[in-house]
């Protein structure tokens, strides 16, 4: 009866064992299963990341930016011979913001407050047929066109076909002096004999590519990338398609 019991002793003790072995072994193997999961989120995400960035590409930062639309503002004062007879009209969207930023920095070289308009060119839009319904914007301008020099502002100038709406628009608010075009990005492509007058950068690219201009104002940035027309969003300016 001895014997029996210290037999039952040494399975109960070899059973115990066994099973503190097989609950070690088992948390090493969650343990080894859960890294190499978390591994292949991370590599996943890395993957991701690293395809996002390959595909959009930055052409100018926020200090760039600055300084070409500072460069721009002193284009504008040297061939107009000041800020006299002077008004920027920024083409919605993004052209607005530019001009009321090219009219803070000419207000800083002169000390002469230049008026600043928006203006809306969906109606005169030679594609406007085939869009189907449109939300149309406020043309807003704080005095009338006739008797000045109107320096229209965009952040694209592509195939032209913005640009020549946007004049089409200005002609029937009145009769300036003259109407000059001042673009952030001119990325060529001309579909109609049309030149800016002022340009913050040349920008070589495909019909295939999209220059996305992303401005504080709107996007809480300032940038200009490239990317492929894929990842193109309904916030991306016309202009530059």
């Amino acid at each position: 009866s001895t014997l029996d019991g210290y037999a039952r002793s040494d399975a109960a003790i070899a059973s115990r064992g066994f099973l503190e072995a097989s609950c070690r072994y088992g948390r090493e193997v969650f343990l080894c299963l859960l890294r190499l999961s978390t591994d292949q989120q991370d590599y996943g995400s890395q993957e991701r990341d690293t395809g996002m960035a390959q595909q959009e590409k930055s052409i100018m930062t926020g200090q760039e930016v600055r300084r070409a639309l500072t460069r721009v503002a002193h284009e504008i004062l040297e061939h107009n011979g000041g800020a006299n007879e002077l008004i920027l009209v920024g083409v919605r969207t993004r052209g607005v913001p530019l001009a009321h930023r090219l009219a803070a920095l000419i207000k800083s070289f002169e000390d002469e407050a230049v008026p600043v308009g928006s203006l809306d060119i969906t109606l005169y839009r030679d594609d406007v047929h085939l869009r189907g319904p449109i939300a149309i914007e406020a043309t807003d301008l704080p005095v009338s066109v006739n008797d000045y020099r109107v320096v229209l502002v965009d952040d694209v100038l592509f195939t032209g076909r913005t640009a020549r709406a946007a004049m089409d628009a200005v002609m029937d608010l009145g009769r300036p002096i003259n109407i000059q075009l001042a673009a952030l990005i001119d990325r060529g492509h001309r579909d109609l004999p049309i030149r800016a007058d002022y340009v913050g950068k040349n920008i070589p690219s495909s019909l295939s590519e999209v220059i996305q201009v992303r401005l504080s104002e709107i996007d809480k940035v300032d940038e200009v990338v490239i990317l492929p027309e894929a990842r193109t969003s309904p916030q991306i300016s016309e202009a530059g398609r």
